[in-house]
């Protein structure tokens, strides 16, 4: 069974795309273009190892990101980009292992590549021993044109999109740059261009080159789509205390303010938020999971529900977007504290909390001032799978 190496071509320093860094650090998402690539190329069938060829001036960077993606799961090399893409790819050559059957040659800018792509092309490799490109159909009409002169129409159906990965044997693609003579944009014309065939496989639309801010914007859009979005409400209500307590909201001691009746600590600001991230997670309840037969939460913080709530959302593959509370009744008033409130809720959820007040007009238990109610909503999200 042939063994695979694959050299991914990270050196450029992403001139066009306007970042103001090596263009194979750009995220997208949470995530590298480089991440993105690799997490892709990790699922090839047989692969052996992977030769990253680093910006010149950063590879201990690279590295760095590229082992904690890539782990212990395959063996991993990294070799300094030279001054073209030809050269980076000549000094990865010199560092596949003598094992290697196969060699797949891919750009980090083409990150979300589908593996299924890659397969294909070591397949065809291994069938035919031919040099292998993945193209695409051509579906606009093309013009040759000089000088803005239109000189006539190219048949299309005779024309295809490269992409990347373009794979080869090992032996063949070594002889191929040992006698190369020019400068080339691929590997698939380097190869051609010493008598050598070349074969096309089916590519994929989703193996596009992120090459300027669009292209960008594009792969921002795609991976926000990839990404399953649920909002939840969150409601409750506690009566003013018959006997002195301090008041909790918010997670804060509020002084001099006469405190809520509750097993814990009455906060219904936390506890709105609690129900709110429970329910957008299809995860039950305040109640259900941390009821009043529950004798360790008796008289506990909110940041105590709040945090145990999150960990159940992690563990489930949830995180949280954003959170909005509004506070209803008389008193205390919120105003005076709104920032400080909103601030210490957005460090313990690790998301943006807004909180907002209002009245029922003296209507009602919450307009005689007997109790205050909340009503949080949330928002929160999880990958729905990989590109």
């Amino acid at each position: 069974m042939s063994e695979i190496a694959v050299i991914l071509v990270a050196a450029g320093d992403g001139a066009r795309l306007g970042a103001g860094i090596p263009k194979a650090l750009v995220k997208v998402g949470e995530l590298t273009l480089l991440e993105h690539a690799l997490l892709n190329i990790l699922k090839v069938k047989n692969l052996a190892q992977i030769v990253v060829a680093s910006h010149e001036d950063r590879v201990e960077e690279f590295s760095a990101i590229a082992k904690k993606t890539v782990g212990t799961e395959v063996s991993i090399s990294f070799t300094p980009g030279g001054l073209t893409r030809q050269g980076s790819i000549a000094n990865a050559l010199t560092a596949l292992n003598p094992s290697i059957d196969v060699v797949l040659v891919h750009d980090s800018a083409r990150c979300f590549a589908p593996t299924e792509v890659f397969d294909r092309v070591a397949a065809a490799v291994q069938e035919t021993g031919l040099g292998v490109v993945p193209v695409l159909l051509v579906a606009d009409t093309i013009k040759q044109v000089n000088q803005n002169v239109v000189l006539g129409t190219v048949d299309r159906d005779e024309l295809r999109i490269a992409q990347t990965p373009q794979g080869f044997t090992k032996d063949s693609l070594l002889n191929a740059y040992k006698n190369a003579s020019a400068e080339f944009t691929d590997d698939s014309s380097l190869f051609q261009s010493t008598g050598v065939a070349m074969k096309s496989v089916l590519g994929d639309s989703l193996s596009f080159k992120i090459t300027v801010p669009a292209d960008l914007e594009y792969a921002e859009l795609l991976v926000a789509g990839t990404r399953e979005m649920r909002s939840g409400i969150g409601t409750d209500v506690h009566r003013f205390a018959s006997t002195p307590t301090p008041l909790y909201l918010g997670t804060l001691l509020w002084p001099g303010e006469q405190g809520l009746e509750g097993h814990s600590d009455g906060d219904s600001i936390a506890h709105a938020i609690v129900d709110a991230l429970l329910s957008a997670a299809g995860l039950g309840d305040i109640g259900s999971n941390f009821g009043v037969d529950r004798p360790e939460y008796s008289g506990a913080n909110g940041s105590v529900f709040i945090s145990s709530t999150l960990e159940l959302l992690h563990k489930a593959g949830w995180e949280v977007v954003n959170v909005s509370v509004q506070l209803i009744g008389n008193k205390p008033k919120l105003a005076p504290r709104r920032e400080e409130v909103q601030a210490a809720l957005t460090v313990l959820v690790g998301a943006p909390v807004t909180v907002g007040a209002t009245t029922t007009d003296g209507l009602g238990f919450l307009g005689s001032s007997e109790g205050v109610a909340a009503v949080a909503t949330a928002l929160i999200q999880k990958p729905k799978g990989r590109l």
